[in-house]
């Protein structure tokens, strides 16, 4: 009996052990959810609804600023006119048009959530001194695909609708076959990965040759890659940085990423 009391004693400290276990693998999970401040903004922009303007002053201050002073480039928040101007802005019947279709194509982002959250765990192994920016949705105006400043990282929408989307395919938008490839869902996370890393790691502050350009690039795609566990991007460069990891296996992805010495991985 004491022998049976024993066993039953070590299988329900063992479970405990690995239910402990489990909740502290699921306590150290970074959760990345897409804030949606493309709805406030779309709200407003088609009906002029005074409340959601508020809501964006009060809850989205810096992605306001940054989409009227940065990425429209309209004017300044602190000007009295500045909501006419915002409003007025967006009444081009394009603009309405690329409104509608964000907010159809992203009725749900629960894929980019999963997604995001999956990659930034993963790149947090890789580099664990790395701080999680707060990720949010915009619609733009065709100009910027993401904004990263300030511990924010914005998707703009708009740029994403798919590359088959009637406004890309027009001539005077100019996007070219390889432009629109990229303009679709699957390739918001890995640029959200990819502009971060490039905030996080910029290009030397000293003349880059070309090929130096294209090898600091290949080296954040490639971490993309890595995070991604697919291949986003392939290129020479890529690969060139995929060679020069798999011959120094001690090299960290922060010691890649830092290493502005580009000849060493030609």
């Amino acid at each position: 009996m004491r022998k049976i009391y024993v066993l039953f004693l070590i299988v329900m400290l063992t479970c405990i052990g690995c239910q402990w276990q489990l909740n502290s693998s699921d306590e150290s999970e970074i959760e990345v959810l897409v804030e949606r401040y493309d709805l406030i903004e779309s709200l407003y922009l088609t009906t002029g609804d005074y409340s959601a303007l508020q809501q964006m002053s009060t809850d989205y201050p810096q992605q306001t600023r940054t989409l009227i002073e940065d990425v429209l480039k309209i004017g300044r928040v602190d000007d009295p006119e500045i909501n006419v101007k915002f409003l007025d802005f967006y009444q081009d019947s394009t603009l309405q048009t690329l409104i509608a279709a964000a907010e159809q194509e992203y009725a749900s982002m629960d894929d980019i959530n999963q997604e995001l959250s999956d990659a930034f765990n993963h790149l947090k192994e890789l580099l664990p001194e790395m701080s999680i920016p707060t990720v949010y949705s915009q619609i733009g105006s065709l100009d910027q695909s993401i904004i990263v400043g300030n511990g924010l990282l914005g998707i703009s929408l708009d740029k994403y609708l798919g590359s088959s989307y009637p406004l890309y395919l027009r001539e005077d938008y100019g996007y070219t076959e390889h432009q629109r490839k990229v303009m679709t869902r699957q390739y918001i996370v890995p640029d959200c990965i990819g502009f971060y890393l490039l905030s996080l790691y910029p290009m030397p502050n000293r003349t880059l040759n070309q090929v130096e350009r294209d090898t600091h690039v290949g080296k954040v795609q490639w971490v993309v890659n890595k995070v991604m566990k697919r291949t986003v991007f392939n290129t020479l460069y890529t690969r060139s940085v995929g060679h020069y990891m798999k011959s120094n296996p001690t090299v960290t992805v922060e010691q890649l990423l830092l290493n502005n010495n580009y000849t060493e991985i030609r």
